[in-house]
Parts: C-alpha cells; structure tokens; sequence
C-alpha cells in the first residue's frame, strides 16, 4: 500500500488496475482534508493558539504580562500559520504528483519560512532587540510537521471508514433472511408473472454489484436514489401494501455528489425497524431539498409500530446505531464541519436528518 498523499485534495492509496472489481488488499482512492479545507484551517489555527499561549507562560510573571505575551505572540504566529496554509493549499495540485516523502520535506521547509515570516511581524510588532530567527524557523517547521502529521491521519482514516461502509452494506445483503426472502419470492413468481420475477433479480444482481464495485470519494445524489428504489423494490415485493413508499425529491439536487452507499443502508433501516416489526405496515419517507443553492437537507423518515413498548426503544436505537455511526463518520471524514447528520424521534416517527454541501 502507498503511503497518502498529505497535501493533495486527492490521495492515490493504490494503483489502478484498470477494472471496477476490487483486488485482494486493493484501497480504492480517497479524498482526503486538504489545507485549503475550512476544518484543516480552523484546527491549525486553534493548535497553534494553544502552542503559542502554553510558550509565553514561560516568560510571564503575572497573569497581565502573559496575556500581553500571548497576543504579541500571535501577532507573528497566526500569520505565519495563515500564511502556510495558503502556500500549502496553492501548492497542492503541484504536491499532489510528488512522493511522500517530497510533500514531507516541502511542508516542513514551508512552515519554516513561514515561522521567519511570523518573526519578522513581531519584529515589527515588538520591541525586543534580539529575535531568535533560526529557533522560530525550526519551530515552524515542527508545527508545519505536526500539521501534517494530523492530515496523513485524517488520510488514512477514510481507508478502513470506506471499506467498512462496503463490507457493512455487502453483510447485509447477503443476510440470510434478505437473500431467503428475495429468492423465495422470485420462485413465487416465475410461472405466475415471470416479469417481475426476472425485475426482481435484476434488482438483486444491482444491489450486489454496487457493494463489491470499487469505492469512490462520491457519487451522483441520482445514482444513491437509485439504488435505494432498486432495494424498495424487493422488499415491496415482500411486505406489499405494508411497506408506503414517498419520494420527495428535488430535481435541482441530482447532480450533489455524496458518499456511496449512503443513502441505501438508511432505507434499509427504515424497512427494518419500521416496516418488519409492524403488522399494519409502515411509511418510509425520502425528501431531498436545496437550501439557499449552498446545502442539501436529506430526511429518511419511517413511522414506528404503535404497539411498540417504551421499553423496546432503546433495543431500536441498539440496532440502528452500527449503521448511523458509520454513515455519520464517513460524513465527517469527507465534509467535515460542512455536513451536520442528526436523528431524533418523536410522535412515532423516527427521522435521519443529513445536511451536506451542494458543490
């Protein structure tokens, strides 16, 4: 496995084989936080606020004195800081076809110019008479490498979160009650609507593709919607009129890209923990809208068994949770601050709530 491209939008974990079928020990690409990132720049900041606060409590003899020392500190640090990051995210189509070990050593010589950059503003700023010049341009360096330290970390953290979301949605498929269940049904109507029958496969045979197909950073919001009508379709076959079905869905919205095998896995709770355990059925509801061209707000809701106890609900949020954490991580490991996911649960309806960029 290559090691991650650090400042780079994208990051090559492997070589393309040139099919779609995933290869044993094969990562597909990801995306990862670059500098340009508004979480990468925010944390950045924050970190080295810390670092310059914690180092003028050495040279502070009263609470006064380190407040004072910590703003003249900042003076130099938080545009040394500002100005790496847009080095670093300048750079980053140009760092992105270089080795590892490259982006390494060229952002560590950026902060380094970049902590002379933020001694010659307290020199301007200050007035000390002696500036340690080569001892704030080592420091730079060693913040520069923390820095990037932490992104090779968010890097290689979307690896196993993607290839869990795959494997998590490939187990479910191949649940042996689902592929019972789906298989039964489709023998049920070979000879009386061959048809649906062969629909009914097909659905199946897409449902598996889409697991085992290689992963990408995103997909089209059509290509999601999709495949969760393929997976409605079948268990429509199997509930009937239990399971209602509403699509709300903006047309404006279509092109958003979005993790894969997002959407599907929500659908599939909804079915699961509304519509199975309810004799009377359930409605499952999907709306997409835009917000201010900026944001999409995404909803799976699905009504609740109203014989259901209070006391079973804490067993329903147990087997939802594997599937919302994995949706939810992979959300921020991709959007960051920029996407917001939610649940809640009131008056028997229980709603996943997504709110994610529309760029």
């Amino acid at each position: 496995m290559h090691k991650p491209q650090i400042l780079s939008s994208q990051t090559p974990f492997a070589e393309s084989s040139g099919t779609t079928t995933p290869q044993p020990g094969s990562t597909p690409p990801v995306f990862i936080f670059d500098a340009c990132h508004l979480g990468v720049v925010l944390r950045a900041v924050l970190g080295v606020e810390v670092a310059l606060a914690v180092a003028a409590l050495y040279t502070s003899a009263s609470f006064t004195d380190w407040l004072l020392q910590t703003a003249w500190l900042t003076s130099g640090g938080l545009p040394g800081t500002l100005v790496w990051l847009l080095m670093a995210c300048s750079l980053k189509s140009v760092l992105h076809r270089m080795k590892t070990s490259h982006q390494y050593a060229i952002g560590m010589a950026l902060g380094m110019a970049a902590g002379l950059y933020a001694t010659g503003m307290m020199y301007l700023t200050g007035e000390v008479q002696h500036m340690h010049w080569a001892a704030n341009a080592l420091t730079g360096g060693v913040l520069a490498a923390v820095l990037i330290g932490y992104l090779v970390l968010r890097a290689r953290g979307t690896v196993p979160a993607a290839t869990s979301a795959q494997l998590a949605v490939l187990q479910a498929r191949i649940r042996p009650h689902f592929l019972f269940n789906a298989l039964n049904s489709a023998v049920a109507l070979v000879r009386e609507e061959p048809s649906k029958a062969e629909r009914l496969l097909e659905d199946l045979s897409d449902l598996f593709r889409a697991a085992l197909q290689d992963l990408h950073s995103t997909i089209p919001l059509h290509e999601e919607i999709e495949l969760a009508k393929r997976y409605l379709d079948i268990e429509q076959i199997r509930f009937g009129e239990r399971l209602q079905v509403e699509w709300v869905l903006d047309p404006c919205t279509m092109h958003v890209g979005l993790p894969p095998l997002l959407l599907q896995p929500l659908v599939e709770n909804a079915v699961k923990h509304g519509v199975e355990p309810s004799e009377g059925g359930a409605k499952v509801t999907i709306s997409v809208k835009s917000l201010s061209n900026k944001f999409i707000l995404l909803r799976v809701t699905n009504t609740l068994n109203p014989t259901r106890h209070i006391g079973d609900i804490p067993s329903l949020s147990k087997g939802q949770g594997m599937a919302l954490a994995n949706v939810e991580r992979r959300l921020q490991l991709l959007h960051d601050v920029h996407a917001e996911f939610s649940t809640t649960q009131k008056d028997g309806v229980f709603e996943v709530r997504i709110c994610l960029p529309a760029s």
